[in-house]
């Protein structure tokens, strides 16, 4: 699972000819493998708040910002982490708390928090977006504040979280498929015990990776940590690995990626609606998955395929015929933008930049939006905890941690993804509720995955509900589709 991560979960992506240097992306607080696990370093600022407000539709709410870390302690009691959460908590009586998880591994939680449902709200992953751009935060009109108050928290490696042991006791510890589960399922119930919220309706928001941690988290939290979640709301999640990995005899893979293709053509043409889509994931369902399964033993159904997929991708008919209409996504984000120089993103396929490499036999260089979002996010961030709330550490803050993600591996059951877990967490509480939420545009996370996935749950699956926007991974970076999915979380709110 972890060659699929670095090709195509959110945060990180890095081309085979780039070499980072090791130095440089070292978790800031992390031992050199053979150092003693002993070492010290500068404690952690104590919990630091502000008052800050914010104008939703003409609306003001005023609110807490607080930065602060909770302890990780191994079974003897010893700490060896700290993980740092950003929270925003408003006064008010029965005030349901959201805690939000960004994926990777190796992503922190300013994505959600600065780009999705936090107060506020930075420019990045939207077409003509720059680095260099003034990192400059802004009242965020899609906020969840008003109906629900917000924890957003940084794993292990990422932001100012920060392993307190040498690498190879780090790797076991934070770096692994269950490990991870365990010790962020802990924190928030610490996070729950320290602010009284025990009795709170609670929720759990998960993007990408954080998406395949969100019914591992919440069924983890059910059956031994005893906390019961109300509702999960899970963002272009990665929820079954093994349904991309074999394209020699299964269909999947290509049926997965066809209809978000099929998506970013028509939003070129701008006829991208529910009802095109329709007949298109109907068409991926039934006629393609058959043809693709007759392989060569069906020629004139073989030519029908190409001709079709040609006409819902756009891409030129030699390139999909050569390809046999199994479309390869990093291929198709080179050709579809070939003649104008440019490469498309796996993140959103109508975000691009030029290709600095444009003759090479591949892609050289890295993603046109995972290129573009680390500067503003990081900028932002940092100003805002060390200068507004004044939470103030001397620490890199990894918005992308590249020395995470090599350091990840998976457990036995990696590869088994989080369904089984969804389904189980839905089994075991009827009162559960499940938004999954795609972009369509995107290649990393396609929807028709969970598509797919819900199709084939019990009747129990009708409280688990799949929603697709304009846009591609980060959808919520387009002002319409961050309004739509508002709405549709206080829809899941309100189902109590």
């Amino acid at each position: 699972m972890r060659t699929l991560l670095l090709s195509t979960v959110l945060a990180l992506i890095v081309p085979a000819t780039v070499t980072l240097a090791a130095d440089v992306h070292k978790p800031a607080a992390q031992a050199v493998v053979g150092e003693k696990s002993d070492f010290q370093l500068p404690p952690l600022p104590k919990d630091a708040h502000v008052a800050q407000s914010v104008t939703v539709g003409g609306r003001t709410l005023a609110y807490t910002a607080t930065v602060g870390s909770l302890p990780v302690r191994d079974d003897k009691g010893k700490k060896i982490a700290e993980v740092v959460f950003t929270a925003y908590t408003m006064d008010g009586k029965d005030r349901p708390v959201t805690f939000a998880l960004n994926g990777g591994p190796g992503a922190s939680s300013v994505y959600l928090n600065f780009g999705a449902i936090g107060p506020k709200k930075v420019r990045f992953g939207e077409e003509g977006d720059n680095p260099s751009d003034p990192a400059v935060l802004h009242d965020n009109p899609g906020t969840w504040l008003g109906f629900t108050d917000l924890v957003f928290i940084d794993p292990v490696g990422t932001g100012f979280s920060r392993s307190l042991v040498d690498d190879k006791q780090t790797t076991t510890d934070f770096y692994s498929t269950n490990s991870d589960i365990h010790y962020l399922s802990r924190i928030i119930y610490d996070w729950l015990v320290k602010n009284d919220r025990l009795q709170s309706r609670k929720y759990l928001v998960g993007e990408s990776y954080g998406g395949f941690r969100g019914p591992r988290i919440t069924e983890y939290l059910q059956t031994q940590l005893g906390v019961a979640m109300n509702g999960v709301v899970l963002l272009s999640p990665y929820l079954d690995p093994a349904a991309s990995a074999d394209g020699n005899v299964s269909p999947l893979p290509w049926m997965l990626t066809l209809p978000s293709i099929a998506a970013a053509n028509l939003e070129r043409q701008h006829k991208l609606s529910a009802a095109a889509m329709a007949p298109i994931i109907d068409y991926t369902r039934t006629t393609y998955a058959q043809t693709l399964m007759q392989g060569r033993s069906n020629p004139a159904a073989t030519n029908a395929m190409i001709a079709k997929v040609t006409e819902l991708t756009g891409l030129d008919p030699v390139f999909v015929k050569r390809s046999g209409g199994r479309i390869e996504t990093q291929a198709y984000l080179r050709e579809i933008y070939r003649a104008e120089g440019k490469l498309g993103s796996r993140y959103d396929s109508n975000v691009t930049a030029w290709d600095p490499f444009p003759f090479a036999p591949h892609q050289m260089t890295g993603d046109p939006i995972l290129n573009g979002i680390i500067a503003p996010t990081t900028t932002a961030m940092v100003d805002f905890v060390t200068r507004v709330v004044g939470w103030k550490i001397d620490a890199r803050y990894n918005a992308l941690s590249y020395a995470v993600n090599r350091m990840w591996h998976e457990d036995n059951d990696a590869q088994q993804g989080s369904v089984k877990q969804l389904r189980e967490a839905v089994a075991n509480d009827p009162g559960l509720r499940v938004l999954i939420a795609h972009g369509w545009d995107d290649l990393s996370c396609p929807f028709m995955a969970s598509v797919l996935i819900v199709d084939q749950m019990p009747a129990m699956g009708d409280r688990v509900q799949v929603r697709e926007y304009a846009g591609g991974h980060m959808f919520y970076a387009r002002p319409d589709s961050q309004k739509e999915l508002r709405a549709d979380a206080m829809k899941l709110f309100e189902l109590r």
